[in-house]
């Protein structure tokens, strides 16, 4: 059986190729984007974009599969994050011909107040594996939250899988304090779309250098090279 880390090295740069091409990851080293906290940053990720390519599509619920092959784990839900997360974990779950659920950030505030749609008559997953399926993992709250709302509907949700993740030391420490355990893969993570960036010649050896540092120090990156947080 291939590791997790041989499938993540064969399907990383594939999927890094499709959302280089399709916008949904942009680099910009020169006039970095401003995030949504003002902090100047060179990349931007936006995996909605993913959505207008069946290929892209395809190849995410491939690469999911052979994750979980490789992991040996055969969930009896897959719950996507809601809303980035749904389409591919509805690949995914029509993949593997498994249930669907759909975990949103907090309880409607009407109707039932659900958290989570999907569920059967008894609103539970009464103690069924359910695999998390996200977009993205930056910090990691967001999908420290939805697997603590799966935790609370009698759901065991051993691991998270993702299409991307910065790989900010921040995600780490917030699911390894989370008790059970719930472990995060993802298909492509920041320093092999930089590689892959660098050897399709979408970046130059200058900026790939510029983006390592970014890594190295976020939030930081941008004051250190003349890109100071804008202010609201």
């Amino acid at each position: 059986m291939k590791s997790i880390e041989t499938i993540t090295n064969h399907y990383g740069p594939l999927l890094a190729e499709k959302a280089l091409a399709l916008g949904a990851i942009r680099l910009e080293v020169q006039n970095p984007f401003t995030w949504a906290s003002g902090y100047r940053m060179p990349i931007y990720n936006d995996n909605r974009r993913l959505l207008a390519s069946p290929e892209a599509r395809a190849l995410v619920g491939e690469a999911f599969a052979a994750m979980l092959e490789s992991l040996d784990f055969d969930p009896d839900n897959i719950a996507g994050t809601a809303t980035a997360g749904i389409p591919h974990a509805t690949t995914l779950a029509d993949k593997l011909a498994k249930p669907l659920s759909y975990v949103r950030s907090s309880g409607k505030d009407h109707g039932l107040g659900q958290q989570i749609e999907g569920l059967g008559q008894s609103g539970s997953y009464e103690k069924a594996n359910v695999l998390l399926v996200e977009d993205l993992i930056s910090t990691g709250g967001s999908s420290i939250k939805a697997v603590q709302a799966i935790v609370d509907a009698q759901g065991l949700c051993p691991y998270t899988f993702a299409i991307f993740t910065y790989g900010f030391d921040a995600a780490v420490e917030a699911f390894a304090k989370l008790e059970p355990s719930c472990v995060f893969h993802t298909i492509l993570d920041y320093d092999v779309m930089v590689q892959s960036a660098l050897s399709r010649s979408y970046v130059n050896p200058e900026e790939a250098k510029l983006l390592s540092l970014w890594r190295e120090d976020p939030f930081g990156w941008g004051a250190a090279h003349g890109f100071p947080p804008v202010t609201k």
